[in-house]
């Protein structure tokens, strides 16, 4: 760019550079991308430092931003007030008889939690602390347990209301409300060939099952959940419906969730409020945090007209829907592994919305093949935080469980590629439901 010091091509280097350093020598992802800015804010005449802390707080100051801590407290809060224990009774009367009942009753948990939470590594530290010691015990292999706990997390990026689901309405400008109707049938699809990989597993290993639930004993479950369920009908719906915006619907959870546990099951104590607001505050920090340095990188790569560099060659390719698709798809596989997800939607995601739209993809179609994509990257190594969390309270290294993983992942990434193949996977529910989001 004219009138810089450093020319696009160099400022790439030095960016990129800095940053894969930083992360080879573990700097947490959200401090080495604010450290990979800093050489340009001090060597260009007309940028200063400070405009790192001012960026950074640009893109804080974001209405749909505060939605991101609303919805961690009212997973916390539902967490701590015992509805999680409602949802597990039901998960059991509905699939325990099932090969690998316990397995099938993590992953249908994980669905029902993915529809309060959004976030999958909130997902894997309450449920693996659950989990994976109950599976061993009753003689699932230590491996085993840590990989689907760890896989089954990952729903909660794709089924609403998820947390990459508002960034990225935020940061590209697409419906928020498209988007959590567009993240259903994909989500409720990975979870079926979780189920699958689940039932496949039990058979030649012999895991155990339990007793069929009786309709009464089905019937009784559900009734003291419904209450618990009706918190995502109440997020999609009101969003549906025009009566509040995400962020509002965030508030709303927490409310309701407040009004469940302290009203209705009556479990929510002093001590499990401190903890629920505690955890959401631990984990809203990090988010949050990479977020804003993440959207400093991001200035700064428009600063020097980076993406268009990026883009001269491929954009030549003149991609149709399926092969821009499949594209797509590859490179967030490939950022996931290194990069966590919220800064690759700010950084890769902008980069990519263009020839996304040259091939005439859908912008919701495009926003649910990248963020299914970059679901994969939070189980896969050298980043992985899932897989991570999960090993970490098992005790167990990563690549003891690495094989179980890649196994359960084949089944998933054949959603992924039917997604590409059919967009309406994607597109269906939300043009029949709500018409208006698709405009």
């Amino acid at each position: 760019m004219g009138g810089n010091v450093l020319a696009t091509g160099d400022a790439a280097w030095i960016m990129f550079g800095i940053f894969f350093t930083l992360l080879a020598l573990r700097v947490p992802v959200a401090v080495s991308l604010g450290i990979a800015c800093l050489p340009a804010f001090i060597l260009e005449d007309r940028l200063w430092p400070m405009i790192l802390v001012q960026e950074t707080f640009n893109s804080y100051n974001s209405f749909i931003l505060l939605a991101v801590p609303f919805f961690l407290l009212a997973a916390n809060l539902m967490t701590a007030g015992g509805i999680t224990d409602r949802l597990v009774t039901l998960s059991r009367s509905m699939v325990g008889h099932l090969p690998g009942g316990l397995a099938q009753i993590n992953v249908v948990l994980s669905v029902f939690f993915a529809g309060i939470s959004g976030s999958s590594t909130a997902d894997a530290a309450s449920q693996g602390r659950v989990f994976i010691e109950a599976q061993i015990k009753e003689g699932y292999s230590p491996s085993f347990s840590v990989a689907i706990t760890a896989v089954s997390s990952v729903l909660a990026v794709v089924i609403p209301p998820s947390i990459l689901m508002i960034v990225w309405g935020g940061v590209l400008t697409t419906s928020i409300g498209a988007l959590f109707l567009a993240g259903i049938l994909p989500g409720l699809m990975l979870a079926m060939s979780q189920m699958g990989t689940v039932h496949v597993y039990s058979k030649i290993r012999n895991y155990p099952t339990y007793p069929k639930a009786t309709w009464g004993e089905l019937g009784y479950a559900l009734f003291i959940s419904i209450p618990a369920l009706m918190t995502p009908f109440i997020i999609i719906g009101g969003k549906i419906f025009g009566w509040f915006t995400p962020t509002e619907a965030a508030c709303i959870a927490v409310l309701y969730a407040l009004a469940l546990s302290l009203l209705v099951y009556r479990k929510l104590d002093m001590r499990g409020l401190y903890d629920a607001f505690s955890r959401t505050g631990r984990f809203a920090a990090i988010t949050l945090f990479a977020v804003g340095t993440a959207s400093v990188f991001g200035w700064l790569m428009a600063f020097y007209q980076i993406p268009q560099a990026l883009l001269a060659g491929v954009s030549s390719w003149e991609m149709g829907p399926i092969a821009a698709g499949f594209f797509i798809a590859a490179t967030f596989l490939v950022v996931g592994c290194f990069l966590d997800a919220i800064p690759a939607i700010i950084i890769v995601g902008t980069i990519l919305q263009p020839i996304a739209a040259a091939a005439g993809i859908h912008p919701v179609h495009f926003a649910m093949i990248s963020i299914v994509s970059l679901a994969f990257g939070l189980v896969t190594p050298p980043y992985g935080l899932c897989l991570l969390i999960c090993c970490s309270i098992a005790g167990l290294r990563l690549v003891d469980v690495l094989k179980d993983v890649l196994i359960m992942l084949v089944p998933m990434f054949l959603v992924l590629v039917l997604l590409i193949l059919w967009p309406d996977m994607a597109l269906m529910i939300p043009r029949f439901l709500e018409p208006g989001f698709m405009e």
